[in-house]
């Protein structure tokens, strides 16, 4: 009842900006029903047809694309369905992509209600957490209905870790009831440790965004959007990807400079989030370049990229594939307060990659792309035009970091392989029929009506 009370609190405190942001930019308006009342049972029978399921919860964009490869690997191991939930309209845009949107559904928000009804209609047999999603009713009541949860590429830095055991009291019974947790590096698990998660429950398996991160430009995705820009062999192609406020003029303002020394230097902006892909194009506006949206026009429609434009991508989901149409690559969301965004993918395509200073999301990574000379990190607009200026001037330079990045990626690669063997361990501990479609026994059901 406290969880619920402190999240109609915030509910009540952030409606202002919640409706500000619906009227102006659309969101949050998708799913509602879904959000606040949870799946009703036609709709979860619709998703499981009738069946236990395995239910996959990832938040947004950066999450659910970490799940193709090992959702499909996990299918040719079990016969139960596996579903998949998030919680942005970005991400359940891309997850429908990926899975097909008869086994997507909005999370619901973490109301008992929400939660109770959800669980009882889609009755999973594990609940299983992308990165760090710590909800404490759907997690206590996921363990209650019997249906462990499990986080996979569980990141927990020392912010966030020394931010719950402020408040140990409440949350260390979170991490108590995770059943098991499949850490990126050292660092998380001693945190998760510290949080009050068992030892014997945690494992480090690396970090799935190595195994996803692309190494093949050769392929359609990419050609596609190489004839689609333009691209020709005289070209330095420029990609500043999930950029935030101030990135994209520091880009815009460097990118002035360096096109009189480099006339064949082409820079391609991709911001983070698409409430701000007007701004940015009146950016571009302004500065006096010419500008081409990548929405105005179709995938199919080959043009010549010119030296004074300035390619913007306001979709979503495409970023991927413009690292690998990219020979120098700056990631966003590092030289402001956001704590930077996945370098991995730039760098599996050998790019010459860089970003700010600002990269606590992405420690451990970003550490060990710089400990290996396969990345750098600047400070700001002047260091960022004098990288891409030594790219271009040296040739070699670029290469090498290029090469380094791709190798490291590589080395790095497995951690798909050690996560679904403890996804699979966890099913087969439960001993599960897998073709069974019972429901939660009624005194289960008593019981977490009475808890919560």
């Amino acid at each position: 009842m406290l969880a619920n009370l402190l999240y109609i609190t915030a509910l009540m405190l952030l409606s202002p900006l919640i409706l500000y942001r619906m009227i102006r930019y659309g969101r949050y308006r998708r799913g509602v029903l879904q959000k606040l009342w949870g799946l009703s049972n036609a709709e979860a029978k619709a998703i499981t047809r009738g069946r236990r399921c395995v239910w996959v919860h990832a938040v947004s964009v950066g999450e659910v694309n970490l799940l193709p490869r090992l959702i499909n690997q996990l299918e040719s191991e079990t016969t139960l369905p596996i579903v998949v939930s998030t919680s942005t309209d970005t991400g359940y845009d891309l997850a429908v992509q990926h899975f097909g949107r008869q086994r997507v559904f909005f999370c619901p928000l973490d109301f008992t209600w929400a939660v109770r009804r959800t669980l009882r209609g889609l009755n999973p047999v594990q609940l299983v957490l992308a990165e760090l999603e710590l909800w404490p009713n759907l997690i206590r009541l996921a363990s209650m209905q019997g249906c462990p949860a499990v986080v996979i590429n569980g990141r927990l830095s020392e912010r966030s870790c020394n931010g719950y055991q402020k408040f140990r009291r409440l949350t260390q019974p979170i991490f108590r009831r995770l059943s098991r947790v499949a850490c990126q590096d050292e660092t998380s698990r001693r945190n998760f440790v510290a949080c009050g998660t068992e030892p014997e429950r945690l494992e480090v398996t690396g970090s799935l965004k190595f195994d996803d991160a692309p190494t093949d430009r050769d392929v359609p995705e990419v050609n596609q959007r190489k004839v689609w820009a333009g691209v020709d062999s005289t070209h330095q192609v420029w990609v500043v990807g999930s950029t935030q406020e101030g990135e994209e003029q520091m880009a815009i303002t460097a990118f002035l400079e360096l096109r009189c020394r480099h006339p064949h230097l082409r820079l391609a902006l991709v911001p983070r989030h698409q409430e701000r892909f007007d701004r940015v194009a009146e950016l571009v506006i302004k500065a006096g370049l010419e500008l081409r949206r990548r929405s105005e026009t179709r995938l199919s429609d080959a043009g010549t990229w010119q030296s004074n434009e300035v390619i913007l991508i306001d979709t979503i989901g495409e970023l991927r594939h413009w690292w690998g149409v990219a020979d120098i690559a700056t990631v966003g969301g590092s030289f402001g307060d956001r704590g930077g965004q996945n370098m991995l993918e730039p760098a599996g395509y050998g790019c010459a990659v860089s970003f700010g200073p600002n990269t606590r999301n992405f420690k451990e990574i970003a550490n060990r792309l710089i400990e290996s000379d396969a990345a750098m990190r600047l400070q700001n607009g002047e260091e960022l035009i004098g990288f891409v200026d030594r790219c271009i001037a040296e040739p070699s330079f670029a290469a090498a970091l290029g090469s380094t990045a791709q190798q490291l990626v590589r080395r790095h690669c497995g951690a798909v392989t050690r996560t679904l063997e403890i996804l699979q361990q966890e099913l087969a501990t439960l001993e599960i029929n897998a073709s069974s479609q019972s429901k939660p026994d009624r005194a289960s059901e008593n019981k977490c009506r009475q808890v919560a």
